[in-house]
């Protein structure tokens, strides 16, 4: 019979194991020489191949992130973009990051205001960062729980794939019960 402190005991240790592993893929994104254009040719050619995913959100990139920006001009989709308000993301339509993105909070790149939000539940597929993914589509992201609680308000049809550069994958993601599991992972 497991008792109440043998539960904190592990709960404690996971909660550590997950600070130690967003240390450690903090120092491989800002070390990290990833190729940006790697990873958007994989996505090009996977949206390619899936022409019924016609709303796409994506993510404007942090230090080290894979720059998504590229796509906009290559491909022909419905762009959306995110926006924090308060614990969520709301989405909204864009169509030139010259024209309608402006730095927000942290200098991140999101939506201007005029734009047209997007009902979350018309988005077909879901680009979400993070810090590292395992290969069964485990997300560690930055501990915030923005995509977490913005995912679970998804179209239960919406796809939901990890972003990232090959030294972010690692071999386990603890995933807690609030965690959103990821549908796959494209990674170059």
């Amino acid at each position: 019979m497991i008792n109440q402190d043998d539960s904190l005991i592990e709960l404690a240790a996971k909660l550590q194991k997950k600070r130690e592993l967003r240390r450690d893929l903090r120092h491989r994104l800002l070390d990290g020489k990833g190729n940006s254009a790697v990873v958007v040719k994989k996505l090009a050619e996977y949206l390619i191949e899936r022409p019924e995913l016609k709303v796409v959100a994506l993510f404007s990139a942090l230090r080290g992130e894979v720059d998504l920006l590229p796509l906009l001009d290559v491909m022909e989709r419905t762009w959306v973009f995110p926006k924090v308000k308060g614990e969520v993301m709301e989405f909204y339509y864009v169509k030139s990051s010259e024209k309608d993105l402006s730095p927000g909070a942290y200098g991140i790149l999101e939506p201007k205001a005029d734009l047209a939000k997007v009902d979350i539940e018309k988005v077909d597929l879901f680009l979400c960062p993070g810090l590292g993914f395992d290969r069964r589509g485990g997300r560690i992201g930055r501990g915030m729980g923005f995509y977490d609680r913005t995912l679970e308000k998804a179209s239960p049809r919406a796809v939901k794939l990890g972003v990232c550069f090959d030294f972010q994958i690692v071999d386990e993601v603890e995933m807690e019960a609030h965690d959103v599991r990821m549908n796959g992972v494209i990674y170059g």
